[in-house]
């Protein structure tokens, strides 16, 4: 059975930089008018090469989008039950050397917490935890997917690398969508930033999203942190990831997630940050890349730029978020994930999306059993 960490071994860090680098305006040009552009072409969308042609890249894009997603965006928005967690990364504020007020919610307090959500007509919910197995356990997730399945239309969950049966015990719970950034992919940059704690296994969580879609999950979100890395290296590695698992699992939804480096608790100074320039060229390449894959903007990003974004690509964006335990109706406090950049609430981004020519969905699915329920 082909593995992703082997595609990934055929395309070291040489390569991706000596097809970045040699790119010319004529290879971006036939990125944009190929039916299916392959990896090379999609490594030269990502190079400097592709600047002078942005707006050629932005139009295709925007078509693509079109064609493929029409004018809905999807709303979701986090819950974050517990901050609890055994990994040292350098770059979270959940790092378990940070000495916070941690919280950890009991499945009464999320079901609370998850109905303050459901309030705002939100019907995409995305559950978040520490990587913290004693705390969290995955029975614990389940209980309170389980809890909270009649609420909402879909459950998802960012936690810790899973086996393929403790996704599959999620799924039975309800839970139908897993999201897992990687962080980077470099194997070397990997290993720095995380230096203790189970998430420095690189490669049990690199194949987390192969598990899940084994496991029975209808839907799988991958991504880089930007700017742990340099750009090309990781923003072409994950669209290859997308491009490996869209043809690994063709009955899976696939989506990448393209969040930035933002200020949180503790320090961490990366010498890889990514302009807007890069960011909107990364989020164009994507789309003219794999025309039907879902793209994510979180809050991480401003007002402005998620605004900006929408038309050439994003199809996902979060609304009345909080990154802290207990955020919404179980006050405490805790102390956010990351410095949240855009803090519209669900009205007010179904009124910015509409000035764009834009429809907000906050459901998009409905499982087989609440179907079957419903007639």
């Amino acid at each position: 059975m082909e593995r992703f960490v082997d595609v990934l071994a055929e395309w070291p860090r040489e390569r991706i930089l000596a097809c970045v680098e040699a790119a010319g305006p004529g290879d971006v040009r036939g990125a944009l008018n190929a039916e299916l552009p392959g990896p090379a072409l999609f490594a030269a969308m990502l190079s400097d090469a592709a600047d002078p042609l942005l707006e050629e890249m932005a139009q295709c894009a925007h078509a693509l989008r079109l064609q493929y997603f029409g004018r809905s965006v999807q709303l979701f928005s986090p819950l974050y039950v517990s901050d609890h967690c055994t990994n040292q990364c350098r770059y979270c504020g959940f790092n378990a050397r940070n000495k916070l007020h941690r919280r950890h919610l009991s499945v009464e307090e999320a079901v609370e917490e998850a109905g303050a959500i459901a309030a705002m007509g939100i019907g995409h919910i995305l559950l978040l935890t520490g990587d913290h197995r004693r705390m969290s356990p995955p029975s614990y997730i389940a209980d309170i997917a389980r809890a909270i399945k009649p609420d909402f239309p879909s459950v998802g969950v960012e936690v810790y690398s899973m086996t393929e049966e403790e996704y599959g015990g999620l799924v039975e719970a309800g839970v139908d969508s897993m999201t897992m950034f990687q962080e980077t992919y470099s194997p070397d940059r990997y290993e720095y930033l995380h230096p203790a704690g189970p998430k420095r296994d690189y490669a049990f969580r690199l194949e987390a999203p192969e598990r899940a879609a084994r496991g029975g999950m209808r839907s799988l979100g991958i991504g880089a942190l930007l700017g742990l890395q340099e750009f090309a290296l990781d923003a072409f590695a994950t669209g290859l990831h997308a491009w490996w698992l869209q043809k690994r699992f063709p009955g899976v939804e696939v989506s990448v997630s393209v969040p930035r480096l933002r200020p949180h608790e503790g320090e961490f100074l990366s010498p890889h940050g990514v302009d807007d320039r890069r960011f909107v060229r990364y989020i164009a390449a994507l789309r003219c890349f794999l025309p039907r894959v879902g793209i994510t903007c979180s809050t991480r990003e401003a007002a402005d730029m998620r605004d900006h974004i929408v038309p050439i690509g994003v199809t996902r964006v979060s609304a009345g978020v909080s990154t802290a335990v207990g955020g919404r109706r179980v006050k405490g406090e805790g102390v956010g994930q990351f410095e949240i950049a855009d803090h519209r609430g669900v009205a007010q981004m179904e009124e910015a999306m509409g000035r764009l020519g834009y429809q907000t969905v906050s459901k998009d699915w409905e499982s087989p059993e609440a179907t079957a329920m419903a007639s």
